[in-house]
């Protein structure tokens, strides 16, 4: 609120456009980025200019911080989760178990279908399919 309160109101307020980055702690980094690139197509950091970093669509992000006690994101200690936005849910879920990754569905409502899995340290990732 106090933040709010201290905003004139005739200067336009800057707003963020985006996630430029997510950073998070890894027992094994390399082994980590190698399984992301690998499994979910999303290209490491290039260690180079001439390199090609991971690229998002264009689409919706939800910024959303959950009650403390959340069991949602599964083990009480871990403080988040990734959604990643999918064209097509039961092909990448099919992908995914081919390569021996336990996925399951997670549901469908108004904003569209989901699945769960975790990644190799025990991360938890949602995967969304919009609804057109």
């Amino acid at each position: 609120m106090a933040a709010e309160t201290s905003r004139t109101d005739h200067w336009p307020m800057e707003k963020v456009t985006g996630i430029g980055g997510f950073f998070f702690k890894a027992k094994d980094p390399k082994a980590l980025s190698d399984w992301y690139q690998q499994h979910l197509g999303i290209m490491k950091i290039p260690e180079s200019s001439d390199g090609e970093p991971w690229t998002q669509e264009k689409g919706v992000t939800a910024f959303a911080p959950f009650a403390s006690d959340t069991k949602y994101f599964g083990r009480p200690t871990q403080q988040w989760m990734i959604n990643f936005r999918v064209g097509n849910l039961d092909a990448m879920m099919a992908q995914l178990k081919r390569a021996g990754i336990a996925v399951e569905i997670e549901g469908e409502d108004q904003l569209g279908r989901f699945a769960r899995l975790d990644d190799p340290e025990g991360n938890p990732i949602q995967l969304w399919e919009p609804k057109d």
